[in-house]
């Protein structure tokens, strides 16, 4: 079952990924805002709404393998994410107590304290690390604010076999730019990457449906297949999305 914290009039990210299947960013209402709050659904909604779902899935005998926060754009910029997260956890354990809960973000908001205590509720928080190299990550995911690898590696390391991490790869060209975090450098990098953060699983994938850089061009399987069994080899398991 899948839960959108966010307006659905455009995307709202703090990531631009060139390769995003929802498209590249509008002007944002989060950002133009300058620390006020506009347009997200509010958390009694948010937990009314869930409540009522899972109550019918429950009467039906359908309750979900998986509750995942994900939607158009980072659902921890939600200003009420750790509230949200402590709501389903409670919602959960009454209907599905079965049913894991999941978020899929983009690492940014570990800084926070909150974000990442509440991340460490959910039984999945499936964090992304498409490099170790701050000019690709700049490239390739377009941040609203200038972060680090190795700041977002620090942050990883603290949930460790708590976190999933996911990776999507890529080649082609980006304005000018040759795009490519498979080469022998970028793979050499994330794989200490992964090794100092040591996750639960990781998740690799390429690009699957249309992206808004026509230039950008899917990672063969095969590819995929020998970069996981890099990691494989360091009994850490990966699944592959071709």
């Amino acid at each position: 079952m899948g839960v959108n914290l966010l307006p659905t009039n455009c995307k709202y990210c703090n990531f631009d990924c060139i390769y995003c299947e929802c498209g590249r960013n509008s002007p944002l209402p989060w950002r133009e805002a300058k620390g006020k709050v506009r347009n997200f659904p509010e958390r009694k909604k948010i937990y009314d709404a869930l409540d009522y779902k899972l109550t019918l899935l429950q009467q039906s005998g359908q309750l979900p393998d998986v509750i995942t926060f994900a939607g158009n754009g980072e659902p921890t910029i939600h200003p009420a994410f750790a509230g949200i997260i402590d709501d389903t956890v409670s919602l959960r354990n009454r209907y599905a107590p079965q049913s894991k809960i999941s978020v899929l973000s983009n690492a940014t908001m570990l800084h926070r304290q909150e974000i990442t205590d509440a991340l460490k509720k959910t039984d999945m928080p499936i964090l992304k690390l498409d490099s170790a190299f701050d000019a690709t990550i700049k490239l390739l995911n377009q941040p609203a604010k200038k972060i680090t690898a190795s700041q977002v590696i620090k942050q990883l390391q603290v949930f460790g076999k708590q976190c999933i991490i996911q990776t999507l790869f890529v080649q082609g060209t980006y304005c000018g730019q040759s795009v490519n975090n498979t080469t022998h450098e970028e793979l050499d990098a994330w794989e200490r990457a992964i090794l100092a953060v040591r996750p639960a699983q990781v998740m690799i994938y390429t690009i699957a449906r249309d992206t808004p850089t026509e230039t950008l061009y899917k990672i063969p399987g095969k590819t995929l297949r020998k970069i996981a069994a890099w990691i494989e080899k360091h009994e850490i398991p990966v699944m592959v999305s071709e």
